[in-house]
């Protein structure tokens, strides 16, 4: 699916709301859905799937490779799974990951020791300029070749290793990377193991929980993950909540809009994805969690959210791993608090779709908000709202989703013009997204690019 390209014009503030709203399902689970169920035995079952590119392109790589998915209606499939090693490719084929880097490292993962993959994978020009360096050293472990040799971004030919054997990986930030070990491990011979040092997104162990022949976490001091390799996956059966990444950017306009109040429905509470929320709590956040209840192995629940008076952020490195996402509307929020913000532990954030801290601190620039970057760390001089309305916010064709969100939230708390280009980049992760901000009442125009 192309989604056509627009420019976005913001030109007028925000007024006071109390909405209820639901937002777009989880991107993560719905990517992971796609992909254990293309690997699993029989048929597996899909519902309340986030519809937008990134998990098309999920779907559209897992066609190629010979998996049949059938849409039963809005947000529904089902995926006709034929078991571990059973993707194909045709020799040399393309497959294209499009922005996601999410679907680039989990299919990997899985290709790695799928026995006679020779495949060609590539994604857009945001996805082409990052660096997958750990990401082929893992897979290399594994017996999988990448060339050309020494080259660590895409676009590469990856083949894939008929004799793979499982490794020890002491897992570290990154999610992606320990479910790509995880999807490797367990069509390898023997065992792998995975120690986690760090308490990252657990939403591929909560999926694959329910096979006993193939996964055992043990939590004592750290977590350790075994996967026994070769064992065949149990079709699976998922309902998933709503992004807690997507609802943070709403949650933000309210705490900072006077007078406003905001009921987010259905949302997944994860604790490996709720550091947004408890950074924010602490910081005297009225956020709060409703109706919790736990299915498929994910926790999810309401989200009331009221304006409030909030005190500058200090988020230490403990909150990266549980906040990634959340970080470039942090900075949106730190701007428009009175007095000093402080990020530590960040360095990662120049890894991502774009160098999220650099081009944030242009975004603030533009409207007065003042900053420092270090090399692990982050100062944000915030004046509180302040009135920009003689302010000109512009956001050049960064191919990220989070930097064009978190720009339109600031342009509609402060009254700045805005104009940011190549806003159908938010469509890879929230297709709603506009439609949300329309019913709480921003003010935006479309304007389409030829």
């Amino acid at each position: 699916m192309a989604t056509k390209k627009f420019n976005l014009l913001v030109n007028k503030k925000i007024l006071s709301f109390n909405k209820i709203i639901e937002v777009d399902p989880d991107k993560s689970i719905s990517i992971r859905s796609f992909l254990i169920g293309a690997i699993s035995q029989n048929i597996s079952k899909a519902d309340n799937i986030l519809e937008s590119d990134d998990v098309i392109s999920t779907i559209n790589c897992l066609k190629k490779l010979g998996v049949k998915i059938k849409k039963l209606k809005k947000k529904k499939y089902v995926i006709y799974g034929n078991g571990l090693g059973s993707l194909r490719l045709k020799k040399n084929g393309k497959l294209i990951f499009n922005n996601s880097g999410t679907l680039a490292r989990l299919l990997i993962g899985i290709l790695s020791t799928t026995p006679n993959i020779q495949a060609f994978v590539s994604g857009d020009h945001s996805l082409n300029k990052r660096n997958m360096k750990g990401l082929i050293d893992l897979m290399e472990k594994f017996g999988a070749t990448f060339l050309p040799k020494n080259k660590f971004k895409f676009p590469l030919k990856l083949i894939s290793s008929n004799m793979p054997v499982g490794i020890k990986y002491k897992a570290g930030i990154s999610a992606q990377l320990k479910s790509a070990v995880m999807f490797a491990g367990l069509n390898s011979y023997g065992n792998t193991t995975i120690i986690e040092n760090q308490k990252s997104r657990d939403h591929t162990e909560n999926i694959l929980k329910g096979n006993n022949q193939s996964i055992k976490i043990k939590i004592n001091k750290n977590k350790t993950i075994q996967i026994f390799g070769k064992n065949y996956l149990n079709p699976i059966e998922i309902k998933v909540p709503n992004d807690p990444s997507s609802a943070a950017f709403f949650s933000a306009l309210t705490l900072l809009n006077k007078n406003s109040r905001l009921k987010i429905r259905n949302v997944g509470i994860n604790p490996t994805r709720t550091g947004f929320y408890r950074l924010l709590k602490s910081q005297g956040a009225k956020i709060k969690f409703i109706n919790v209840k736990k299915n498929n192995n994910e926790l999810r629940g309401d989200i009331i959210i009221k304006h409030c008076k909030l005190k500058p952020i200090f988020a230490s490195k403990n909150y990266y791993v549980n906040t990634t996402d959340e970080y470039p509307i942090l900075f949106v929020i730190a701007a428009l608090i009175k007095g000093t913000s402080t990020f530590t532990g960040i360095g990662d954030l120049a890894n991502k779709e774009s160098n999220r801290i650099m081009e944030m601190q242009k975004v603030l620039k533009q409207i007065g908000i003042t900053s420092k970057i270090y090399r692990d760390k982050f100062i944000v001089n915030g004046k509180g709202l302040i009135d920009a309305s003689d302010k000109q916010i512009d956001v050049p064709n960064l191919g990220d989703h989070r930097i064009c969100m978190s720009a339109f939230v600031l342009a509609s708390l402060t009254g700045a013009k805005a104009k940011i280009k190549n806003f159908e980049t938010v469509y890879t992760s929230s297709p709603s997204f506009l439609n949300i901000m329309k019913k709480l009442g921003a003010k935006f125009e479309i304007k389409k690019i030829s």
